[in-house]
């Protein structure tokens, strides 16, 4: 049977022989909580809304005086391909200069880089745009795996290797190190004797 003794700053748990011990050293450390699925969406949805108002406001009286058609249903039309470049084109600037859309400043999350740098262009383009592309065109449904994955990541951050944290909310994690202490026989065989 083995022994457990506790102390604040260190836990010792030493086996009934007393030949080995195993140091646990326990830190705090606080990392920023992940965005979960409700405020992502809440802040899609305020983005959509801009894009829509952008395309109502500007775009619909500009065909309108030049007589262009705006109901064409083809994917092709003038109008689905503007439209389609505006609503790109928003979220990339954003997302790559200030890390966040007008929804997201509105709900104070941001997108960072999972290795804690700077969002690259390359890195920006594949979760904005191959990454939504990916997840808009099968009916918005893989948008739902920011649900159920691990820090609420989409497809897209999967892709882009992202995450979508909250700027002023942290998680305290509990970081601890096993360290195994070497027995005499141990250090006899190191040391060479």
């Amino acid at each position: 049977m083995s022994e457990f003794v506790q102390t604040e700053e260190n836990n010792v748990q030493e086996n009934a022989s007393g030949t080995q011990k195993v140091i646990v050293h326990q830190t705090e450390h606080y990392e920023h909580k992940s965005a979960g699925f409700w405020i992502r969406f809440w802040a899609y949805m305020i983005d959509i809304i801009i894009l829509s108002s952008i395309g109502m406001i500007l775009i619909k009286p500009i065909f309108r005086v030049f007589s262009l058609q705006i109901n064409d249903p083809t994917w092709y039309a003038p109008f689905t391909l503007i439209t389609s470049f505006i609503f790109y084109a928003y979220f990339v600037l954003m997302t790559k200069f200030l890390n966040q859309t007008v929804g997201k400043m509105i709900f104070g999350i941001r997108v960072i880089s999972m290795d804690g740098g700077k969002l690259k262009w390359s890195t920006v383009l594949f979760r904005e745009w191959i990454g939504r592309l990916i997840s808009v065109i099968p009916l918005n449904i893989p948008y739902i795996a920011v649900a159920f994955t691990p820090r609420n990541k989409a497809i897209h951050d999967f892709i882009a290797d992202t995450l979508v944290i909250h700027e002023a909310v942290y998680d305290k994690k509990d970081k601890i190190v096993y360290e195994k202490s070497l027995t005499a026989k141990e250090l006899q065989e190191q040391n060479g004797f």
